[in-house]
């Protein structure tokens, strides 16, 4: 049964009510990586406003880096949740979503040019 006065409508408009606990798992598992796009930001603003023994460049990309990669875990985590969400109301395997090696590769980053501009 489908529930159009919900949104997002293309997410509740397929499958069924599934099971409360995968929809709270679901949420969850959302509300994590809203916490890691928050701690990603809140390090590219302590970045900011310390003043490091690195050049200031080298502070503006390691920001950067940080920042951007805050606001794409945020998006991404509310895509991640949408997809998941309509795959268990169509109760299809939970699809695949590389975004975890995505934020591990850019904290890697952000681990060497720190320690390269802290040389």
């Amino acid at each position: 049964m489908s529930d159009r006065s919900r949104w997002p409508g293309w997410v509740y408009s397929t499958g069924e009510e599934p099971d409360y606990r995968f929809s709270f798992a679901n949420e969850r598992t959302f509300l994590a990586w809203i916490r890691t796009a928050l701690a990603l930001l809140a390090a590219a603003v302590a970045v900011d406003v310390v003043n490091l023994d690195i050049s200031r460049g080298m502070q503006v990309v390691l920001v950067t880096l940080l920042a951007v990669l805050g606001m794409v875990a945020a998006i991404a985590s509310w895509v991640r949740w949408a997809l998941s969400e309509r795959s268990i109301r169509e109760r299809r395997p939970l699809p695949s979503f590389g975004f975890a090696v995505l934020v591990a590769i850019g904290l890697v980053v952000a681990g060497i040019v720190f320690l390269l501009a802290s040389l």
